[in-house]
């Protein structure tokens, strides 16, 4: 550990309050994706405080910010999130389920301590840049819409990543590991059919039923499924289905559809296909319908190099050391999940990983997966998607996992929102911020470091980035 870097530690650690008390606010007030109106102000206004310069409405969406500091570079972007997900309203540090409030949002995926541990990591850069002098940009990107709505890749589209060195960010797990491999790309299209109402037994041959539409069309792709690649998905929700009549012909009724690749141009292809379905349906029934684009996400690009530097600095911070208190709460909240013997993407891969994974596994003792998956560099694919992907085809991108959750916690789930409201979760957004700061250091003070990770990046890339937002869509809250 050389000075600097422990002067960044010692800085975030004085200063945690900032970024915890953010975090606890956030995941008191919880927003869903595209309406995070309190939580970007409240991001905007602690940035202004202390002297970034802020942008708000970035890239013309309402909850996109930026928050910058220095001149010159290396310019490095540090990512953070802060939407929620609907009906998981959660108590702080229960072990069961108790929602504050049925059917209310609440932060399922930890984006509180995301968003927050990103921004310690964008302080501690700041206080760098600052106290040395060294040339160089760090820019705090608030993204809104992870979980539906995709701010990252309409970003993309307008080539905002492009003008980065290198992009990190992080996300709360049941462990500590860097991330690799790849994922899904995803793209999301609601059509709305509409057709003719009538009376269904006195006069059915005048109507001509959206309803039918929807459901010809969901039988259509049912016999697409046989004929995709094994790595492509599609799923869809009936959003409305007629009314609550059955004696009258549904004039209007609507399907949203998302459809999964391992590579983003397949997946944009894969759409196209879903599409003729639709025109399909609407003959078949006289009906027509609109199409409105929702969001899509591309395929994550790995970078063995970030990642190289990531695990090194999460070895020279260490780890976090809990209070008999949070061990305790930690054991009685990882009984409620799934046993998970072997936690972390790398153990699916490296059998001499999974062993050590399973030995060093605290499910059934503290709850809490207190240990370091060692490095593994990959390029298999992991299901889920995010917006990070695009980030990643247009800049050298990498990412940390850090357990703000204990063992075995679902994603998307009540025990996560229960852990991430606690002072587990306080710890995990502090320590990402450490390590996202140190290895900024690394990118700053070693110009070798970037260009290997720049010559990489354009080794991956070279087939060229299909975005997978359309021309002329916007973001919108669904």
């Amino acid at each position: 550990m050389t000075e600097v870097k422990q002067q960044i530690i010692d800085f975030i650690e004085k200063n945690k309050k900032i970024f915890t008390d953010l975090s606890d606010s956030i995941w008191e007030n919880p927003e869903l994706s595209l309406k995070e109106f309190k939580s970007a102000a409240l991001y905007e206004k602690v940035l202004e405080e202390n002297g970034f310069k802020v942008e708000k409405h970035f890239d013309n969406i309402e909850t996109a910010f930026t928050g910058t500091f220095g001149s010159g570079r290396p310019v490095i972007g540090i990512l953070g999130e802060y939407d929620a997900l609907s009906g998981l309203s959660q108590e702080r540090g229960a072990l069961s389920h108790k929602p504050l409030e049925n059917g209310a949002p609440g932060h399922g995926c930890g984006h509180n301590m995301l968003g927050t541990g990103a921004l310690a990591a964008a302080f501690g850069i700041k206080h760098y840049l600052e106290t040395t002098g060294h040339e160089g940009t760090v820019i705090f990107f608030g993204c809104p819409g992870e979980e539906g709505g995709a701010a990252k890749a309409f970003m993309a589209r307008d080539g905002i990543w492009k003008d980065l060195d290198a992009a990190l960010t992080w996300h709360p797990e049941d462990v500590n590991e860097i991330k690799t491999g790849t994922n899904n790309s995803t793209i999301q299209v609601l059509y709305d059919f509409h057709g003719v109402s009538a009376h269904a037994a006195g006069d059915p041959e005048h109507g001509r039923s959206a309803l039918d539409a929807v459901e010809l069309m969901n039988t259509g792709v049912q016999y697409l499924r046989e004929h995709m690649t094994s790595d492509c998905r599609v799923h869809y929700a009936i959003t409305d289905a007629g009314g609550v009549s059955p004696n009258v012909v549904q004039e209007h009724a609507s399907v949203l559809y998302m459809v999964r690749a391992g590579i983003v141009k397949n997946c944009v292809e894969l759409l196209k296909r879903v599409d003729k379905i639709a025109e399909g349906a609407a003959l078949m029934t006289e009906t027509s319908f609109e199409r409105t684009f929702i969001d899509g996400t591309a395929d994550l690009v790995p970078n063995f190099t970030l990642e190289t530097v990531l695990y090194e600095n999460f070895r020279e911070v260490g780890l976090p050391s809990y209070t008999e208190e949070e061990v305790s709460f930690a054991k009685a909240l990882s009984a409620t999940c799934p046993e998970n013997p072997a936690p972390g993407f790398a153990s699916k891969l490296d059998d001499k990983i999974r062993e050590f994974t399973e030995e060093q596994s605290s499910h059934g003792k503290s709850g809490l997966n207190n240990f370091l998956v060692p490095l593994l560099h990959s390029t298999a694919f992991q299901a889920g998607s995010t917006d990070v992907g695009d980030v990643s085809w247009q800049t050298p991108t990498a990412q940390i996992h850090v357990a703000g959750f204990v063992n075995g916690a679902p994603g998307h789930s009540w025990q996560n929102v229960s852990c991430g409201g606690s002072s587990i979760g306080h710890k995990a957004l502090i320590h990402a911020g450490k390590v996202l700061a140190c290895a900024a250091v690394d990118l700053y003070e070693k110009p070798k470091i970037l260009e290997e990770a720049r010559v990489e990046f354009e080794k991956r890339t070279a087939t060229g980035y299909v975005c997978p937002i359309e021309d002329g869509a916007k973001p919108i809250a669904i």
